[in-house]
């Protein structure tokens, strides 16, 4: 009968302690959940103020949007993020062509215009030798 009582104890101290932790964990909400709602405010603070480029509803669209996918772990801000996602836009090309997309979307070459005004140029110079 004690060792019964032992284990019942153990058991109650051990779910005890479980229910307390998890407690603390669903109170103190993650780090990434905070930076998406505050990234949330910062954009609505922006479409509000007329500080973008697109329409009210777009924008505030676009903002909800955006932390829906922060909130599902979706959406990546990660450095370098950007330059791979430029250089996935070159797969579509072949042997030189691909190259040369590879090294306008580095460093090389000419760049003029931002998303902003409506878009991005981009202008290699290959010279190629006479035959």
């Amino acid at each position: 009968m004690t060792h019964f009582l032992l284990t019942v104890r153990s058991l109650t101290a051990v779910t005890a302690a479980a229910l307390l932790c998890s407690a603390a964990a669903l109170a103190a909400p993650s780090t990434a959940a905070t930076e998406a709602q505050a990234r949330y405010r910062q954009d609505m603070a922006a479409c509000n103020s007329g500080q973008t480029q697109q329409a009210l509803v777009t924008c505030r669209r676009e903002a909800g949007s955006a932390l829906s996918e922060a909130r599902r772990g979706h959406l990546n801000d990660a450095p370098g993020q950007y330059q791979q996602n430029a250089l996935l836009r070159c797969n579509v090309h072949q042997g030189d062509d691909r190259l040369a997309c590879e090294a306008r979307m580095g460093a090389a070459g000419i760049v003029e215009g931002s998303a902003a005004e409506g878009g991005i140029l981009r202008q290699g110079v290959i010279i190629t030798p006479v035959k």
